[in-house]
């Protein structure tokens, strides 16, 4: 399987109680390394010399290929958290945005930015590239401007037609122009309280695994390329199910150390509820869709 994923990888400054982290950030860089388990991966990005060599290394070890448009500066984030799934953003510096779209055949193409640097007018020419196009909303609506990150409303009709598209709660209220039915699968997630999606407008409730973290960076990042890929070869509760126990996982270790035996046994633990009109409050999805394998 041959995937290409879309975004400024980033140089991230982490502080958490009286620690101070730099590494590398990014929806981009956290979607592909979760991609590069399952699928041959590239990443069409933005970097400037400023960002470490050994960081690029260690992605290019992982398997994956950089398609990497020169810049004079990375982008970089100031992530100051204030608890293990609130924090504070800060834009520090931004590389230049990614227009052009390359060519080629991919059986996945996730767009994933992180500070506007995909135009919507480019993001609809990436659809030539594949019929399974992905998408997160966070480079979307944030502005692009340095200093403490500021969300944006947008017309979002450019994303319809997606396959799959992720936002978090919060981020849903700056859409416009957009309906849980102008895509295939919208995920919408909200740290560790429960989330939504919806399948071609039917909605369902998730109750993600409770689990002892430190930080929950790239958690969305994690928990949209799983599914993406796990809807790519599993019945839809299956993928969710097995995306919330992937991301689980990855939060827990900080790494993808865990075994297949360990991600399935979490993922029969995960609550799927069906809602409609006449039972808001979601209907237990049957054993069979519980425990049948993909």
């Amino acid at each position: 399987m041959k995937c290409l994923v879309v975004g400024h990888l980033t140089r991230d400054i982490v502080l958490h109680s009286d620690v101070k982290a730099e590494r590398p950030g990014g929806g981009a860089y956290y979607s592909a390394i979760t991609l590069a388990n399952f699928c041959d991966v590239e990443v069409l990005t933005s970097v400037g010399e400023d960002l470490p060599g050994e960081w690029l290394d260690e992605l290019k070890e992982l398997g994956i290929k950089l398609r990497i448009i020169p810049s004079n500066e990375s982008t970089s984030y100031e992530l100051r958290y204030i608890d293990a799934n609130r924090r504070k953003l800060r834009l520090l510096s931004r590389a230049p945005p990614i227009v052009d779209v390359p060519g080629g055949d991919y059986d996945m193409v996730m767009l994933n930015p992180v500070a506007g640097e995909i135009p919507p007018e480019s993001a609809t020419k990436f659809k030539k590239l594949s019929n399974f196009l992905v998408a997160d909303v966070q480079g979307f609506i944030r502005a692009p401007e340095v200093g403490p990150v500021r969300l944006r409303e947008i017309d979002a009709s450019f994303l319809r037609g997606m396959r799959v598209f992720h936002a978090d709660l919060t981020e849903t209220r700056y859409l416009t122009n957009f309906s849980p039915g102008d895509v295939e699968v919208l995920l919408i997630s909200n740290g560790a309280e429960p989330g939504f999606a919806y399948l071609k407008s039917m909605g369902y409730r998730y109750r993600p695994i409770q689990m002892d973290i430190e930080e929950s960076t790239g958690a969305g990042d994690v928990f949209l390329a799983s599914f993406s890929y796990f809807y790519s070869q599993c019945p839809f509760i299956q993928a969710l199910k097995k995306a919330n126990a992937f991301t689980a996982l990855f939060l827990k270790h900080r790494d993808f150390s865990f075994s297949m035996e360990d991600l399935n046994e979490l993922a029969m633990r995960v609550a799927v509820e069906r809602l409609n009109d006449i039972n808001p409050l979601g209907t237990i999805m049957p054993a069979d869709d519980e425990t049948s394998a993909c």
